[in-house]
């Protein structure tokens, strides 16, 4: 036990330097812009009443809310707080995950500390605008981060921890969990020389229980709204709304573009994965194998389903986001590659395979990190320095820490500092907060706020979240477009009429008479003088 203390320690800095460096964590900068005042709404009900993100809550088969509010009551902590403490606990587990999937494959404590750092550094995946470690604290990111687990936990044959850990990860975000679930219930139905089919099913057993619990939760929560009809399908005028708002749903406004890059990562992930093969446990293989496979199925899938049959569930299911097992798995492989060949002593193809492992979380576009220098600097040097790594301890060098500390740690300075990759634009500022302070103490809690002059910037959404009180429209809640048609059709109308045409004076009478009681301009459009009534 003591000796797993070192290795607990240094997965623990792995967690922080990607929590706080590369790829970095954020709130109320995307999608916790509006599960904050929906989460703020289930605890209290005074709040946000005239919301329609927050009296539309989509939460209701998820147990983030739950988990959340719980947190809330038992430690008197505010939203942030709990919500921020899930992320770091759940991004160590996925880290732990990786390592454990690294020591499966027989990579020594060490190197598999560097493995986990490489896959911790994130990718983002462009086309489904999705993310192997997400910035935000949301449901997504908990899930995913339990998938890395059971697939470790699976690869040393804990079966019943491995489908415990998917089904947590089910209870927060089942549509994350669908691909792993695919791959199992196939790997258990598949003859086993290692494993009885009884052993199988005791995997499964968490899930059964996480099914039950989900159900149960739905049934009780407060102001639940139900979803859109599982078999009806989108009508012309939302698929143009949704085309608008949220064209990663619809993979034909991306797939031209970024479909080739998947395909360059699925061929990474396929050689990557022959090369290792023989060192994989059985269940391993079928997880690594498996998971790419589903992920770029689920693109012509997804396009099937939505703009072939137009079926109103794939929207709120977002099949393509399956896809990031592709850049993960090509990423993971990779890495276990590269300490193949170190280990038989080809430490230059070791750095070959390093090569797309760093790339991912250099640019979106991997070809920008070999055309940009400053990002191909700092991928030559990361790659050639976990190489050398990886050759140093498979052949025991007594100087085989110092450098592997250097392989660990340096990407997540360099990435973010020399190579200048930004995951996310600053949001947040001193005016913002002040003007959320003085709402939230000064305004009438069921006050209605308008940004006219805001267009699609995102910071109406950080002024909801902070101040508790309501947006009539921003343009960030126009992403429950997703959820449900009525939304849909009161979002557009309120957006098409006051922000979209951009701010007018004129304008001035017809914000109030909708029952907006407070609008806030930027400076440049200051009004001099008395308002007329």
């Amino acid at each position: 036990m003591r000796k797993n203390i070192p290795i607990a320690g240094f997965l623990l800095l792995v967690t922080l330097l990607g929590f706080f460096l590369m790829p970095g964590h954020t709130y109320l900068q995307s999608d916790t812009q509006i599960y904050a005042p929906i989460l703020e709404r289930l605890h209290d009900r005074a709040l946000f009443g005239r919301d329609p993100v927050a009296t539309r809550p989509h939460v209701a088969f998820t147990i983030y809310d739950e988990a959340a509010n719980s947190l809330r009551r038992l430690t008197k902590a505010d939203l942030q707080t709990v919500l921020v403490a899930q992320q770091l606990v759940y991004r160590f587990l996925g880290v732990l995950g990786v390592y454990l999937t690294a020591t499966a494959v027989g990579l020594p404590g060490p190197a598999a500390v560097l493995a986990s750092a490489v896959l911790g550094l994130g990718a983002t995946i462009v086309g489904p605008s999705v993310l192997t470690f997400e910035y935000e604290p949301v449901p997504r990111g908990f899930a995913v981060m339990l998938i890395l687990l059971a697939i470790g936990l699976a690869a040393h044959g804990r079966d019943f921890w491995a489908g415990a850990a998917a089904s947590l990860a089910f209870l927060y975000h089942a549509p994350t969990t669908v691909p792993f679930w695919v791959v199992y219930f196939a790997l258990t139905l598949w003859p086993s020389e290692t494993k009885t089919m009884a052993r199988r099913i005791w995997g499964l057993s968490p899930l059964m229980a996480a099914v039950l619990v989900l159900f149960v939760l739905s049934r009780m929560q407060p102001g639940m709204v139900g979803v859109e009809g599982f078999c009806s399908t989108i009508p012309p005028e939302q698929e143009e709304i949704q085309r608008l708002r949220a064209s990663y749903n619809w993979v034909s406004t991306w797939a031209g573009t970024w479909v080739w890059q998947y395909l360059v990562l699925s061929a990474v992930a396929g050689l990557a994965l022959w090369r290792i093969f023989r060192r994989m446990p059985e269940d391993l293989r079928w997880l690594l194998c498996g998971l790419p496979v589903i992920g770029l199925l689920s693109i012509p899938v997804s396009y099937i389903l939505l703009e072939g049959l137009k079926w109103s569930l794939i929207p709120q299911y977002q099949p393509a986001r399956a896809v990031l097992f592709v850049t993960a798995v090509a990423v993971l492989a990779s890495v276990l590659a590269a300490y193949r060949e170190a280990e038989s002593d080809r430490p230059w193809l070791s750095f070959l395979w390093l090569v797309p492992a760093y790339a991912a979380p250099l640019a979106p576009r991997l070809q920008e990190a070999i055309l940009l220098p400053r990002k191909l600097t700092v991928l030559v040097v990361s790659a050639a320095l976990s190489a050398l790594a990886f050759w140093a301890v498979a052949k025991g060098r007594r100087w085989a820490s110092l450098v592997l500390a250097l392989a660990t740690v340096l990407p997540f300075y360099l990435i973010p500092g020399w190579a200048k990759t930004v995951n996310y634009p600053v949001l947040h500022h001193q005016d913002l907060d002040s003007l959320a302070t003085w709402a939230r103490l000064d305004t009438p809690v069921d006050a209605v706020f308008l940004f006219p002059d805001a267009g699609r910037e995102l910071y109406p959404g950080v002024f909801r979240a902070k101040a508790k009180r309501a947006l009539y429209v921003d343009w960030k809640s126009g992403g429950q477009v997703n959820y449900h048609g009525g939304f849909t059709t009161e979002w557009w109308e309120r957006w098409n009429s006051l922000v979209a045409p951009g701010f007018r004076i004129p304008k001035i009478r017809e914000y109030f008479e909708r029952e907006i009681d407070y609008v806030v301009l930027k400076s440049k459009n200051r009004l001099p003088g008395v308002i007329p009534a």
